[in-house]
């Protein structure tokens, strides 16, 4: 059990994982977690399986088979260099009229879930995250590449763009509802007749 916990977590992290952390995910100690995701690491480099895990001191990390190279790479040079599909240039435009934006807040707007098109347009360096420290959540907004492909100079030259990135509908669908007490409160008892 504790091997496809680390599988699981090597998988979905996207990137190296030391023992420490692996550890307080699963739960297990230190020692029983590096036996297992050395014996995971075993198990997935002697099979022929296009994905490997990496070991580099206590850190792994899943990966694909070095001897599948060229087919991942032609797949994200056609991801990257290809047209942009339409949910992604919905998202894109979401993002440069509304930045910064969460990915809730897209998701609330699109109605759908962004995270391949969030990650597709990191990738092609059109956008970018950060981290606010007070939320913890993560905002996107366009880069300056995004703006060298539109030749502009500043995201206000898009079109109707005080318009739109001050849209009182998409304002109000973004702010969370007041709960209904505090409303009728703030509103003072109302005489009943």
């Amino acid at each position: 059990m504790l091997k496809s916990k680390i599988e699981s977590l090597l998988f979905i992290a996207g990137k190296p994982l030391n023992i420490k952390k692996l550890s307080e995910l699963t739960g297990a100690d230190k020692k029983e977690t590096a036996a297992a995701a050395d014996e995971l690491l075993k198990e997935f480099n002697e099979k022929n399986s296009g994905i490997k895990i990496l070991k580099n001191g206590q850190e792994y990390q899943m990966a694909s088979a070095p001897e599948m190279s060229k087919l991942v790479k032609d797949y994200i040079k056609d991801e990257t260099t290809g047209e942009l599909t339409k949910p992604s240039l919905e998202t894109l435009t979401i993002i440069a009229y509304r930045q910064p934006v969460t990915k809730a807040e897209l998701e609330q707007i699109r109605g759908v879930n962004c995270s391949l098109i969030l990650r597709n347009l990191l990738i092609r360096g059109l956008i970018e995250s950060e981290e606010n420290k007070k939320t913890k959540a993560i905002n996107y907004s366009v880069t300056f590449d995004f703006l060298r492909f539109l030749g502009i100079n500043e995201i206000s030259e898009l079109p109707d763009y005080e318009k739109l990135n001050s849209d009182e509908n998409l304002t109000k669908l973004l702010m969370p509802e007041k709960p209904k007490e505090i409303s009728e409160k703030d509103e003072g008892e109302k005489p009943q007749v």
